[in-house]
């Protein structure tokens, strides 16, 4: 377990993620460095399946901290993601002449916001994943919260954080975050991995992978890459699929491999067609060409 007030550098992230298998960059890992010193919240950035969400769940394995995710959907309210009153206990309640106050705690149903603030066992982080599917207006609501670490009930009065939570933001960027979210927010843009460390990630997710056929998936998915697809193969794909490879006992990339382990990387019909039709036979060339240079050396 690593302790936040006994981290004093940043290689100190990057050697706890590597070891539950979460291969961080120099970037990323100063930008969390820097979440946990500053006790800001951070906002990250990026395509879907880069890593947002998991590096996440690595922080709170390695922090030993509770995790509180929020997942964002359009049409998201306030009852959903901070609190809720209990209606069927308040009209019991009712009912049986009580003469406590309907609107106390006793009545109070936590949801994800309220309860990472008011959580003083283990102070917890709090994951508000792809804030760019909720609607723009629940940003506003969230500006209290990121800024004082407090939620403000009309009928009790505000609930403020002993400590505030560790906070990471995710948007897949399917719209513009408003300025004065940002401005409350630390922010770091989590892109494609390169060849090497996308490579890392691969062997440490995927261990009982061949190295060979590890390395000609990395240089498959960068070519891929290149290409306008609607979708893009995230990290994930690139697991997905290697996973895929090494369970059907395949030891190289062809036309024929291709063909029956597409889907696990490529998750839209029309990228499907468009690399079959023009682009897979000129990547494996490209792919095959690069690994033999590789093995030269």
């Amino acid at each position: 377990m690593l302790e936040i007030n006994n981290i004093t550098k940043k290689d100190q992230i990057s050697e706890s993620l590597s070891e539950v298998g979460y291969i961080s960059n120099v970037g990323l890992s100063t930008a969390i460095y820097l979440t946990l010193k500053l006790k800001k919240p951070i906002l990250l950035e990026g395509e879907a399946g880069v890593g947002k969400t998991d590096l996440a769940k690595s922080l709170s394995i390695i922090l030993d901290k509770p995790l509180i995710r929020l997942q964002c959907y359009e049409g998201l309210d306030m009852a959903s993601a901070a609190y809720e009153w209990n209606f069927a206990a308040q009209m019991i309640s009712i009912q049986k002449g009580d003469t406590e106050n309907i609107y106390s705690k006793k009545f109070l149903q936590e949801r994800p916001l309220l309860k990472s603030i008011n959580n003083t066992d283990n102070f917890p982080i709090l994951l508000i994943d792809e804030i760019d599917r909720a609607d723009p207006p629940f940003e506003a609501f969230l500006l209290e919260i990121l800024s004082d670490w407090q939620i403000t009930i009309p009928e009790i009065g505000t609930i403020k954080a002993k400590e505030p939570p560790i906070v990471i933001i995710t948007s897949n960027r399917t719209r513009e975050i408003h300025d004065a979210l940002k401005r409350r927010c630390l922010y770091h843009f989590v892109d494609y991995p390169d060849l090497e460390q996308e490579l890392k990630i691969l062997q440490s997710r995927v261990p009982n992978i061949r190295e060979d056929l590890s390395v000609a998936i990395v240089h498959f998915v960068k070519e891929l890459r290149k290409i306008e697809f609607f979708k893009q193969p995230g990290i994930a794909e690139t697991i997905d699929w290697a996973q895929a490879m090494v369970e059907l006992n395949y030891i190289t990339i062809d036309p024929e491999v291709l063909e029956s382990t597409i889907g696990a990387l490529l998750k839209n019909q029309d990228d499907i067609r468009k690399l079959k039709e023009s682009e897979a036979a000129k990547i494996l060339t490209i792919i095959q060409t690069e690994i033999s240079l590789i093995n030269r050396k």
